[in-house]
């Protein structure tokens, strides 16, 4: 391909064509089904699906086939079919992911900076769902855009974009079943729900931790009592609950005590996590807001990347039963109820250790207090293969050409299903998971921005790997 031709397409869409209309998309408070149970009742999420299959029909690519598939019950998808280009030799199908739902507002955003607003302001567009990842089909789009106009080759392609990514992807497997004839043999996977520590390079996730999750009730009253009467007499059932975590988590140190949540982590993945530390040296602490005085988990940044990559972790996401100190009385109360959540190295079995997890919790429990398990949600992880000579070479041009920097791999603390369910059904596929994320995109939290440069240099790499595809 010619790249000049590459980047003039890539920048000429963005500029004129995909800013406005990816605005429109971020004003679209398009709440991910788990957290707006009158999700289609107030179709935000059709809306947002009709809102980007609307522009991806305007734009006229080569035999292009957009429409939205919605089964009963479940959240939308939309879904692009693009036939290959005559040049293409390569077999099997491309697909080209993303999503359009978006986690909840969250309060605090700066002034003149909303959820729902979208907003251009030095280089960045700020709004919830910007950079995660409501530009995602945008840039696939272009992507292929910019193959055509380059003299470029793509196998037929698949642009997947769902609406439940953000509550786990639960509608994705019944998707996947009821495509799987028309998605035909998958040889590409390209990602672009991902991104790096920094906006400099492109990078490449090589794994994704699993998730165990559940809601802990532990009750040891049917009435609230006086704490003066009762305490000494009735166990709290925040102490109870303190003791159940002692099984799980060691204090501490933070190490994980269920066998079942910890694997052995593979020797490459230490090596990546050493390069990494000695290309970045004393990143991990900059990374992060810390209050003054705070020390993170180890002072070896070795350690700080596999604990975040390849070791189980738990936080406590969420809390009932506890009033706020204003309203605090002497009262020992019935219950306390904590949300937990594991973050599970790549290859550890999910069910498995959310079956364990379970069972710590409600196995000899002191004092016999009565202990209620609730939202199970259990997701593995993934750990991707290595790279094909062909797409190496292709992310070294890219590297080169794009961003004058060799591209790097990183493995990512969170989730993304999807990878989990597609590597289980193509095992012999190729993935690249990379995106626009940065260290300070700040998704999930106030202040959600896109990096517009360096989404355009994604897009043109996503560009060039495609048309190297093509020809493998």
């Amino acid at each position: 391909m010619d790249h000049g031709k590459v980047r003039d397409a890539v920048v000429t869409a963005w500029t004129g064509q995909v800013l406005p209309s990816l605005s429109g998309l971020v004003e679209i408070p398009a709440l991910s089904p788990a957290f707006d149970s009158g999700w289609e009742q107030a179709g935000h999420l059709r809306a947002a699906a009709e809102h980007v299959r609307d522009w991806i029909e305007s734009r006229g690519l080569p035999g292009a086939h957009p429409e939205i598939i919605q089964l009963a019950g479940r959240s939308p998808v939309v879904l692009v079919d693009v036939p290959a280009t005559p040049g293409a030799t390569a077999e099997g199908t491309l697909l080209l992911y993303g999503h359009l739902d978006k986690q909840p507002p969250f309060g605090g955003w700066s002034e003149g900076l909303a959820p729902w607003h979208a907003v251009i302001r030095d280089g960045r567009l700020y709004g919830r769902g910007a950079v995660d990842d409501g530009y995602s089909g945008y840039a696939a789009t272009v992507a292929l855009e910019a193959v055509h106009a380059s003299g470029g080759e793509h196998a037929r392609a698949i642009v997947l974009l769902e609406t439940g990514e953000e509550s786990g992807s639960p509608d994705l497997p019944a998707y996947l079943e009821h495509l799987d004839g028309r998605l035909g043999d998958i040889s590409l996977v390209v990602c672009l729900d991902a991104g790096g520590d920094d906006y400099e390079r492109l990078w490449l996730t090589s794994s994704l931790r699993g998730l165990a999750q559940a809601t802990v009730t532990v009750t040891v009253l049917d009435a609230a009592q006086h704490s003066g009467t009762a305490s000494g007499i009735v166990p709290s059932s925040f102490r109870i609950m303190r003791e159940l975590l002692g099984r799980l988590e060691d204090s501490a140190t933070g190490e994980i005590r269920i066998p079942e949540m910890n694997v052995a982590i593979p020797e490459r993945r230490r090596a990546g996590a050493r390069q990494l530390a000695q290309s970045y040296p004393g990143a991990m602490k900059r990374k992060f807001p810390l209050v003054k005085g705070m020390r993170l988990a180890s002072a070896d940044d070795v350690e700080l990347l596999l604990n975040n990559t390849w070791r189980p972790t738990l936080s406590v996401t969420g809390a009932a039963g506890l009033p706020e100190p204003a309203n605090a009385g002497n009262v020992l109360r019935t219950a306390t109820t904590l949300t937990l959540s594991f973050r599970l190295p790549p290859t550890a079995d999910a069910q498995a250790a959310s079956a364990a997890l379970e069972k710590a919790l409600t196995t000899d429990v002191p004092y016999d207090a009565k202990v209620e398990i609730s939202r199970v949600e259990a997701q593995s992880g993934w750990s991707a293969p290595d790279l094909a000579p062909w797409l190496a070479a292709a992310l070294e041009r890219a590297g080169e050409v794009v961003f004058g920097k060799p591209h790097r791999s990183i493995g990512v603390g969170g989730s993304i299903p999807f990878m989990e369910m597609l590597g289980r059904l193509y095992p012999d596929a190729q993935f690249l998971v990379t995106g626009a994320l940065g260290p300070d995109s700040n998704m999930h939290v106030p202040d959600e921005w896109l990096n517009i440069a360096f989404a355009e240099q994604v897009t043109e790499a996503v560009a060039h790997v495609i048309d190297a595809h093509a020809r493998s």
